[in-house]
């Protein structure tokens, strides 16, 4: 789990969408995460409800963060996304990480993400090209 943090905490230290999103990490170990955010008004379209893209992106850093945190990086090559239920400002959401499978060079994570009251609110699934480069080579 000390690995996890401190590849996440590298990642996060250079990820300035997520810190826009206002994304916390909650629970973090190897394969495994679960990221929380509040939405904000400017988060909303013009339907003020959250623009889809804020969904999909909580449950696309949760995957990065997941996938990577086995201290390989890894590179989103496909990911979805289904909707269930809006969004609304005030709303605070949590993705909630599964790995599926995992080979040498393919992983594959399903994301829920959820509202303030257990509500499912999207379902996202990711497929992730393990490179062979190492976060932090040994000493």
């Amino acid at each position: 789990m000390e690995l996890a943090s401190k590849i996440v905490n590298k990642m996060m230290s250079n990820d300035s969408f997520s810190k826009w999103l206002g994304i916390e990490i909650i629970e973090l170990s190897e394969g495994f995460c679960k990221l929380q955010m509040k939405i904000r008004d400017d988060m909303t379209n013009g339907f003020k409800i959250a623009h889809g893209g804020i969904t999909y992106s909580l449950a696309d850093s949760a995957l990065a963060f997941a996938s990577n945190s086995n201290g390989f990086q890894s590179l989103t090559i496909e990911s979805s996304i289904n909707y269930f239920k809006k969004v609304n400002s005030g709303d605070i959401l949590s993705a909630i990480t599964n790995e599926i499978n995992k080979t040498e060079k393919i992983a594959k994570y399903s994301i829920v993400v959820s509202n303030q009251n257990n509500e499912k609110i999207a379902s996202f699934n990711g497929k992730v090209h393990r490179t062979q480069k190492q976060w932090f080579a040994e000493d």
